[in-house]
């Protein structure tokens, strides 16, 4: 028995350490942690169970017969964050680059499987070049295995993918088929094709970092949610979002530890939020005062930054925040800030997580490339996904609600549970000066004086139409409340919903506007 677990341990250390161990030098020459290093940051220590440490490849040819390394290039397994138990696995670039074999690609099917029986989060480290091109096309047929579970997974388990190297070509449609997408800066890049493809193609001369690195994806095409500096930062964050998230579907978020009182008035928000409703503010202070201490965790921050999404906790429970951002673009809905927000909503909505929506909006961006790029069915998925979600929706008007962004963003008539308002709101159709500008154009027009008949009307219309009780008194909003009460109703509110259960008709999946 001695002799037969000497072996084992032998087996295991090589497996372990790798191959080559210049090849360690190399990845932390790159700036860039190795496979095993990353893991043990990302799981509680001292938890990794390993899977198929052992499992070698079996494909002949191009001198493959020849290396047959252990883990065949990556490392899977399960652990706990936090005590809860999360499904891993990493590329290990140390070994062919990280590409994905026939061997590879069957371990991380297996690990996936079984993170969806088990009711646990999945979370990918990447850091592999493609599909291993002497494997051929099995190569490609294990990325679709892939595929096909990150599908199957979706709204069952939370699935987070963490760039820390190259992904390129239909790699990088594993992490787009993720819920969030982890990247850090210089050392992680994602593209279909390559500079060297694009400048014989196109004449077109770029970088990999220009064309897909972290900044790139995290503030121009939206694809990455999250990005930092170096790799600790990153997968602290991974550790936290893993933290306040349920395990699956069917999981109701557990409260954590209530520190900040839940009776605490938010007094300041009388002065955060300037009445005049051309005036612009950081929405984001106004979530930091209403949540549990301060503490928010923000989506896709530096993309579509005229709409706020973040995770915070309200009296203990995580829940979503959706809001709309007036120091940016006055908070006007267009095509990607309606993207990024239906996207989040429809995530909260999967995994059973309140919705609260912070509404300061005076409309859809106006505009002949808007409307050419597809506003309507871009602004459309944002009203499906709120009409869909049947988890507690609690809505508050803050300043500005005008027109088809109004009812978008959480109205009564789309199925806000509590519709909430402040007595700075102005909820309407349009704002007063553009509605005198169409209902009073020609009477205007043709008085002594048209400045003054002007504003006359609009005094009129904004007394007579636009008084912050109008949808109060029709029942468009439950309540008018004093920002000071603002924390305090909103939790009472998701308190009472709490066991919120909708009825919905039978239907394989709906047909959501694309």
């Amino acid at each position: 028995m001695t002799e037969v677990l000497t072996q084992l341990q032998d087996k295991r250390a090589e497996a372990s350490s790798g191959v080559d161990p210049l090849a360690t030098e190399r990845q932390h020459a790159k700036g860039k942690l190795t496979a095993r290093e990353r893991i043990d940051l990302l799981l509680d220590e001292g938890s990794f169970q390993e899977t198929e440490q052992l499992r070698r490849h079996r494909a002949t040819g191009f001198g493959l017969e020849d290396r047959r390394p252990y883990t065949d290039g990556v490392v899977t397994g399960w652990g706990t964050v936090h005590g809860r138990t999360v499904f891993v696995y990493a590329h290990d670039f140390r070994i062919f680059g990280g590409a994905l074999g026939e061997a590879y690609a069957d371990k991380i099917h297996k690990l996936m499987d079984r993170a969806i029986a088990a009711g646990a989060p999945l979370v990918s480290l990447n850091d592999g070049a493609g599909a291993r091109i002497q494997e051929g096309v099995t190569a490609l047929a294990g990325y679709g295995g892939i595929f096909r579970r990150n599908t199957r997974a979706s709204g069952v388990i939370p699935q987070i993918s963490v760039m820390l190297g190259p992904c390129a070509g239909g790699a990088a449609y594993s992490p787009a088929l993720t819920d969030f997408v982890f990247m850090v800066r210089d050392i992680s890049q994602m593209f279909i094709t390559g500079p060297d493809v694009i400048e014989s193609v196109t004449g077109e001369q770029t970088t990999q970092n220009d064309l897909g690195g972290a900044d790139v994806h995290g503030g121009i095409s939206g694809v990455a949610h999250f990005v930092y500096d170096d790799e600790h930062a990153c997968l602290e964050d991974v550790r936290y979002l893993l933290s306040i998230l349920p395990a699956n579907n069917r999981e109701i978020p557990v409260a954590g530890t209530v520190t900040d009182p839940v009776t605490r008035r938010t007094d300041s928000l009388r002065e955060l939020v300037p009445a005049d409703g051309n005036q612009p503010y950081d929405v984001r202070d106004v979530v930091a005062e209403i949540v549990d201490d301060g503490d928010l965790l923000e989506v896709s921050a530096d993309w579509a930054d005229n709409i706020v999404c973040a995770f915070a906790q309200a009296g203990g429970h995580t829940v979503g925040v959706v809001a709309n951002q007036p120091r940016s673009m006055a908070g006007v809905l267009d095509i990607h800030s309606s993207e990024k927000a239906a996207r989040f909503v429809q995530f909260c909505d999967a995994f059973n997580l309140p919705l609260v929506t912070l509404v300061d909006v005076p409309g859809f961006l106006p505009g002949v490339t808007q409307e050419h790029g597809g506003i309507i069915r871009h602004g459309a998925k944002l009203l499906y996904a709120y009409c869909n979600a049947t988890v507690p929706r609690v809505s508050l008007v803050l300043r500005k609600a005008y027109g088809g962004a109004y009812i978008v963003m959480d109205s009564h008539s789309i199925g806000a549970d509590i519709a909430l308002a402040w007595p700075t709101n102005e909820i309407a159709v349009m704002g007063a000066e553009g509605a005198v500008n169409i209902i009073f154009r020609r009477e205007t027009a043709a008085a002594d004086d048209p400045g003054t008949a002007r504003e006359q009307r609009i005094k009129e219309y904004r007394a007579e139409l636009m008084h912050p009780y109008y949808a109060a008194e029709r029942g468009l909003v439950d309540d008018v409340i004093d920002p000071g009460e603002t924390r305090v109703v909103i939790i009472r509110s998701l308190d009472m919903l709490r066991a919120k259960d909708v009825d919905l008709p039978h239907r394989k999946h709906g047909n959501p506007p694309q």
